[in-house]
């Protein structure tokens, strides 16, 4: 028996050329960095435009030429990432070419997205603050940048983010969305390995989590940098808040994708419920002669009964939350931490305490990162074996082995149709034709 493999029927790919919104989303994203990379280049060139007298960055012109050059190439970047996602050659980029430098650039752009339009929101109810977003910084604080420079910059980055957010969340779904359409409660049960990482992140971004939000409340632990001088409120406040939620994000999503699985079908919520429940109290009734009987008397006893409230949540919105979180606190910790290290302005602004947080927020998102990566290739790995391709037997008869048994183990002969006018054969078998040996060839 010859196996013929069928063709599987695996997850669709798209290969048409984009629809008019994938162009349109393509065309967005590549305008807006456009100016981001002209003010970049006019740096690079020896431009000091948008900068004022007594800049920080004009401390150290050489660490500020290479952190230009590098932001200039993360930017140019998103315009690759950009066409790789609606060209019909960006179909075959193996996966991780692609998740790593979009999980990179959504890390970066997701914090800028989020704080920035609560910095807006908080100058415009008339908190005080300023340095994040503004050119003076706070009372006391070094000139950094110009005040239409940040509108600038960060208008567009919110632009390529939303735009270069929406044409992933495209290709994704084409091309991998077949591993996410469950239910966090449909999952197989984790092993111990994933379990134990994902507790490792929780204890780890506990350390970051921790020092922004009393950064962010004005508490001053282990701040004595300039860098933090002023941010108890206002618009600084709101970054050192949004720095200390990410973590937690991230690890709220893996623990919904490890802890959860196989025991999330239900949540068992203790209510205190009062019943009557009959309780036997004996008492003695007084009659001529004195006979104990029990008497049944309903007594109120306060009995919990669990209460179980299903769990219908999306694999995709924890995967989300992992792959967010991950991202901002991994890639924004690292970016800070390499800054703080080439030294400039920004190393004298960084105490202990500050480097401690960087490097728990790079090791927490790292984690989390690992375990969203086990998750998918799990899943891959499982969608490929659910779907593998059947074996279809051919036509053709196999050849029975000759064994020890002699002829007894050879195939009977399969008799051949008379004509209606043959004479009757003798008992003894029909001799071999030529026409009934199978021709080896496959039938249509």
């Amino acid at each position: 028996m010859t196996p013929t493999p069928e063709p599987t029927g695996g997850p669709p790919t798209a290969t048409a050329p984009p629809d008019r919104a994938r162009r349109v989303l393509r065309a967005v994203a590549i305008t807006a960095c456009v100016p981001y990379i002209a003010l970049k280049a006019a740096w690079l060139g020896g431009s000091r435009i948008g900068m004022p007298e007594g800049s920080v960055l004009l401390d150290d012109p050489a660490v500020t030429a290479v952190a230009n050059l590098v932001t200039l190439v993360l930017d140019a970047c998103v315009i690759v990432l950009a066409l790789l996602l609606t060209r019909p050659w960006g179909r075959h980029v193996p996966a991780w070419l692609l998740v790593v430098p979009m999980w990179t650039a959504t890390g970066l752009l997701a914090p800028i997205m989020t704080a920035y339009p609560l910095q807006l929101l908080v100058r415009a109810l008339g908190g005080d603050g300023g340095g994040a977003s503004g050119g003076g910084g706070g009372e006391g604080a070094e000139p950094f940048l110009h005040e239409w420079v940040f509108g600038m910059v960060y208008g567009g980055f919110i632009v390529q983010g939303l735009s270069l957010g929406a044409l992933f969340a495209l290709y994704a779904r084409d091309r991998w969305g077949h591993l996410w359409r469950d239910r966090v409660r449909d999952l197989p049960p984790a092993g111990p390995v994933p379990r134990a990482v994902t507790g490792a992140a929780a204890l780890v971004a506990l350390v970051p989590a921790t020092l922004h939000t009393l950064w962010a409340a004005g508490f001053a632990m282990g701040a004595d940098g300039s860098r933090l001088a002023g941010r108890s409120t206002g618009e600084l406040a709101v970054t050192e808040a949004t720095s200390a939620v990410f973590p937690l994000v991230a690890v709220a999503g893996a623990g919904l994708l490890v802890l959860g699985r196989g025991g999330a079908r239900w949540v068992r919520v203790p209510t205190p419920v009062r019943m009557p429940v009959p309780t036997p109290v004996r008492m003695p009734v007084r009659t001529r002669v004195r006979v104990p009987a029990p008497v049944r008397v309903p007594v109120r006893v306060p009995v919990r009964v669990p209460v179980r409230v299903p769990v219908r949540v999306p694999v995709r919105v924890p995967l989300a939350a992992a792959w967010l979180g991950s991202g901002a606190t991994a890639t924004w910790g690292g970016w800070i931490t390499l800054a703080s290290l080439g030294g400039g302005g920004i190393a004298s602004g960084t105490s202990g305490s500050m480097y401690l947080a960087y490097a728990c927020q790079m090791i927490a998102g790292a984690l989390v990162a690992a375990v969203g990566a086990r998750f998918l290739v799990g899943r891959a790995r499982a969608h490929a074996g659910a779907t593998a391709a059947p074996v279809r037997p051919t036509d053709a008869p196999a050849a029975a082995p000759a064994t020890a048994l002699g002829p007894a183990s050879a195939p009977a002969p399969v008799p051949r149709p008379r004509a209606p006018d043959a004479p009757d054969a003798p008992d003894a078998p029909d001799a071999p034709d030529v026409r009934d040996a199978p021709d080896g060839r496959m039938s249509p």
